[in-house]
C-alpha cells in the first residue's frame, strides 16, 4: 500500500490549500491569482480551482474506507469540502462564486456537476436542503448560456445529467441528446474524437471528451433505446482511447508536451485514471501496469523544485513554473485540473488496482527488451 500512501500524500499536496481556503469562505481572499497579461481571469479563476479540485477527489470522498488514518483524513476532507460548497453557493458569502457572468463558469460548474455525480453521498445527499436548493440554482443559472460548437456542448449535458441524477424533473434531454449526436458525428477513428468540425491534437480526448460522454451515459443511458445503443458503442471507443494513452506515458514517465491546456499537467490522464476506476480498462492492459505508469507520471512531475509557490499553489507549469504555455483562458484555478489523476483513489484498497503485483507500462517494456502486445485500431 506504499504507492497508494504515496498518491493521498501528494494529493494533498496539490488540493490542501483550495479545500482549506474554500472551507473557512476564504478561497477569494488566500488564492493567488497568475495569469498571462491581460487575461482577466478574476471573475472564473475561484470556481476553477474549487470545482476541479473537489471532482478528482470526489471518488475518493465516496469510499468506504477500512484504515483508520485514511479514513480521518477522508472524513476532514469531505466535511471542509461541504463546508466549501455551502459559501460557494450562497449569494451572501464573501466567496459566493461566479456560476452565471459570461460563459466559462458553464465549464466548471460542470465539473463540479461531475463531481457530484461521482460522489452523490458526500457531496450531494450530505448537503442541507438550503445548500441543495442553492446548487440547483447554481446548476440552473448556466442554461443562460449557448456552448461553444466543441467540447463545451458536454458540459450542458453534464449539468443536465446532474440535474436528472438529483430528481429535478425539468432536465433538458435535448441539452444532452445534442451533444452525443454530435459527437458521433465527430468521431474520427481508432477511439479518437475531432473537439469540434476540425481534429485537434491534444488532450481534450482525455481532459473532457470521453470521461464526459461515459459518465453522462452512465446516468441517463437508460432513459432512451437509442441511448443505450450509443453508450454501448462509446465504452469501447474510451476502452480503446485509454489503450492509446497508457502507451503516451514513456519509460522515465514523461508523456509528449502536444497541444493546449498543458499547463493542466498530468490531468491530462484524467481519462486513463477514469477507466480505470470505472474497471474498464483494455483487455490488453492491466490495473498494475496502468498503476505504475501514472505513479511514474506522478513522481516525475513532482520532481520539479517549482511546481507550486512560496504557499502552496499551483504554478503555471508542465513540470515546474513555465509560464510560457500560460495561454489567454488558463490562471491559477485552471491549473487544478490536475487532480483528476487522483480518480482510482475511490477504488478500494483491494482492488486489483491497488494490490497487483507491480508490472511495467507498455512504453517501459517496448524500450526494456521485454515483450508487449502489438497496437490494434479499431474503426
Amino acid at each position: 500500500m506504499e504507492t497508494r500512501k504515496y498518491w493521498i500524500t501528494t494529493m494533498q499536496q496539490i488540493v490542501k490549500p483550495v479545500i482549506d481556503a474554500a472551507s473557512v469562505g476564504e478561497l477569494k481572499k488566500r488564492m493567488p491569482l497568475e495569469e498571462v497579461e491581460g487575461a482577466s481571469r478574476e471573475r472564473y479563476s475561484h470556481l476553477e480551482a474549487f470545482a476541479r479540485t473537489i471532482n478528482g477527489i470526489s471518488p475518493w470522498l465516496e469510499l468506504e474506507v477500512d484504515d483508520p488514518e485514511e479514513a480521518r483524513l477522508q472524513v476532514s476532507f469531505a466535511e471542509k469540502v461541504r463546508q466549501g460548497i455551502a459559501y460557494a453557493v450562497d449569494p451572501t458569502s464573501t466567496d459566493y462564486m461566479n456560476f452565471s457572468e459570461e460563459g466559462q463558469p458553464l465549464v466548471d460548474t460542470a465539473f463540479f456537476a461531475q463531481a457530484i455525480l461521482r460522489a452523490p453521498v458526500q457531496l450531494w445527499e450530505k448537503l442541507d436542503s438550503l445548500t441543495q436548493k442553492r446548487v440547483i440554482t447554481a446548476l440552473k443559472q448556466t442554461r443562460a448560456y449557448k456552448p461553444h460548437y466543441s467540447n463545451w456542448l458536454l458540459f450542458s449535458a453534464m449539468i443536465e445529467a446532474c440535474l436528472f441524477r438529483i430528481g429535478e424533473k425539468d432536465w433538458d434531454s435535448m441539452r444532452i441528446d445534442y451533444a452525443l449526436k454530435q459527437f458521433e458525428q465527430w468521431y474520427v477513428g481508432d477511439g479518437h474524437y475531432s473537439d469540434g468540425p476540425a481534429y485537434h491534437a491534444d488532450y481534450y480526448n482525455s481532459y473532457v471528451i470521453q470521461p464526459f460522454l461515459v459518465d453522462i451515459l452512465d446516468v441517463v443511458g437508460e432513459e432512451y433505446s437509442e441511448w443505450q445503443e450509443t453508450r454501448k458503442v462509446f465504452i469501447e471507443r474510451a476502452k480503446q482511447y485509454a489503450l492509446y494513452q497508457e502507451r503516451l506515458i514513456s519509460p522515465e514517465g514523461t508523456f509528449p508536451p502536444i497541444g493546449r491546456s498543458l499547463a493542466y499537467r498530468f490531468g491530462a490522464f484524467h481519462h486513463l485514471a477514469n477507466q480505470a476506476l470505472r474497471g474498464e480498462l483494455p483487455a490488453s492492459i492491466h490495473d498494475a501496469q496502468v498503476r505504475e505508469g501514472l505513479t511514474a507520471v506522478i513522481r516525475r512531475t513532482f520532481q520539479s523544485q517549482h511546481m507550486f509557490d512560496e504557499n502552496g499553489w499551483l504554478t503555471i507549469g508542465l513540470t515546474g513554473h513555465q509560464q510560457t504555455i500560460g495561454e489567454h483562458y488558463i490562471s491559477t484555478g485552471s491549473l487544478y485540473l490536475a487532480a483528476f489523476i487522483y480518480l482510482p483513489l475511490g477504488l478500494d484498497v483491494h482492488a486489483s488496482f491497488w494490490k497487483a503485483p507491480a508490472e511495467d507500462w507498455t512504453a517501459k517494456k517496448a524500450w526494456n527488451d521485454q515483450d508487449f502486445p502489438i497496437y490494434q485500431s479499431i474503426k
